[in-house]
Parts: structure tokens; sequence; C-alpha cells
């Protein structure tokens, strides 16, 4: 699994990448941890669900990071079309922990279908997002150890899962559309 160490070093680039250089004069006064034993709380409170969210912080000048953990259980797509997600406002970066897949970003989409707005995941995990079918992208296979980030607007999705992949998702969230000092219910116990 991976360290605190680790985990770490990936927050404080996430972080570094979503600041600019107006951020830079207003910075903020106190780091948010989050540890280990909350992302095994979040991850063992999953249950049938595939993403939730850990944390939304709020890190100055209106911008929210949110760290989230996913699981996937092994899926196969035959064909060359792939059902896909994007993300009109918020970036991801993906820490894959275990496991691995071919992952789909990009190419020509079709099918475009949005979420609703008082959709749960909408209001807690992604901000305003859609489906797409998606042909003709570019595939990776990532598994752990691997990092990728993903633009808002770039549709993604996985092809081919043989087992699981479980992975943290840091959420660059420039307008807050994601709740400000949101933490998941299962830290509250």
């Amino acid at each position: 699994m991976m360290t605190y160490k680790t985990l770490k070093m990936l927050l404080g680039a996430t972080l570094l990448c979503a600041l600019s250089p107006s951020l830079l004069a207003q910075r903020p006064t106190t780091a948010t941890h989050v540890p280990r034993s909350e992302i095994m709380t979040v991850f063992e409170h999953m249950k049938d669900t595939i993403d939730q969210q850990i944390r939304v912080v709020d890190i100055g000048d209106d911008v929210n990071v949110g760290v989230g953990i996913l699981q996937r259980i092994g899926t196969r797509t035959e064909g060359e079309a792939v059902n896909a997600i994007l993300h009109h406002r918020v970036t991801e970066v993906y820490y894959v922990l275990s496991g691995s897949g071919t992952l789909v970003t990009g190419g020509d989409v079709t099918g475009n279908r949005e979420f609703p707005a008082d959709n749960i995941s909408v209001l807690e995990l992604i901000g305003p997002s859609g489906s797409r079918t998606v042909t003709n992208g570019q595939t990776k296979t990532i598994s752990a150890g691997d990092i990728v980030v993903i633009p808002a607007g770039v549709p993604h999705g996985f092809r081919n899962i043989q087992d699981q992949i479980t992975y943290l998702s840091i959420r660059v969230d420039p307008d807050q559309v994601l709740p400000t000092g949101y933490a998941h219910p299962s830290l509250e116990d």
C-alpha cells in the first residue's frame, strides 16, 4: 500500500500545480493532513460504491482540493468504444494504490449525457459532469504507483480492469463547486 510520505508528496505536488502567481500572494496559513487512517476508514465504508470523497479543503482564493478514494472491479469493454465521464470544471489527479487497468482519455465523443445537478456525485465528488461514448482515445495501462493528470473537460474511462484498481483522486476545484469543508460521514464516528 502507499506510504504516508508518498501521499504527502502527491498532495503537495498537486497543490503546487493548482497555485497560480496570484494565489502565491494569499497563501493559506495552515495545512490539512489526510492521514492513512482516514483514507482506510473511508475505503472500508465504500460498500458497493466506486467513489467516495474523503475531504474537500479550501486552499484560498475560492479554490478547493478534494481528496477521494475509488475502486473499480474487473471490467472489460469489447471493441473501440468506451463509456467515459468528463468533469466540466474539476481536474483530477489519480494516484494508483493497487491493481491495474487500461485508461482511455480524450478521443472522439458521442452520446452526450449530462448528470443531473442534484446527483450526489455532482454535489459531493466531481462537480458538473456528464458521460460520453469515446472512440479513438489515447490508451495507457496504469498500475500501482502511477500518477495520471486529467484536466477538466477531458473524457476518461477504463477499457479493461483485470481484477481491480484502487486509486486516490486529488480533485482540483478552481470554482469551489464541491462542498468546502466536507468530511466523509465515517470520519465523524
